[in-house]
């Protein structure tokens, strides 16, 4: 048996003037954060729904990454990524491409077995295999 995971979305109104909110009751960590159209396509403050992918990607891909160095011998002494979501919205709203960005520290590992694992890690995490119709990209830098 796996885990599951809850969020709630509320959305009152239009989709223009409308608000909604979300909540992450399990964790507590969300609780009636603001969303709209205009945090998703203006500058209001809130956040929405491509910022929220783009989180969840960065942090499943960390943890995936960090897993496969430990199963390679190799302890990272930090792993930063950031996730970049883009929404098209040519031929309807469609997330059209992410880039991960990511820079580690991971001492002892060579840069072709850093890559490789990286790379493997860019299509194994599961949300990137649950976001496999979307192009995914890897720029991966091993830092000292």
């Amino acid at each position: 048996m796996g885990i599951s995971r809850t969020a709630t979305a509320h959305w009152a109104g239009d989709l223009k003037t409308g608000k909604g909110t979300l909540g992450t009751p399990q964790s507590g960590l969300l609780a009636d954060t603001r969303y709209g159209f205009n945090s998703r396509f203006g500058d209001e403050q809130g956040t929405n729904p491509e910022e929220l992918i783009a989180a969840a990607h960065a942090g499943c891909f960390s943890m995936a990454f960090s897993a496969a160095l430990g199963e390679a011998g190799f302890t990272p002494t930090s792993i930063d990524t950031r996730a970049e979501v883009d929404l098209s919205m040519e031929g309807g709203p469609t997330l059209s491409h992410i880039r991960l960005k990511m820079k580690a520290v991971v001492p002892g590992i060579d840069e072709a077995k850093f890559r490789a694992i990286a790379e493997d890690a860019k299509q194994n995490c599961p949300v990137s295999r649950a976001l496999s119709a979307v192009p995914i990209s890897l720029e991966a830098e091993l830092s000292a």
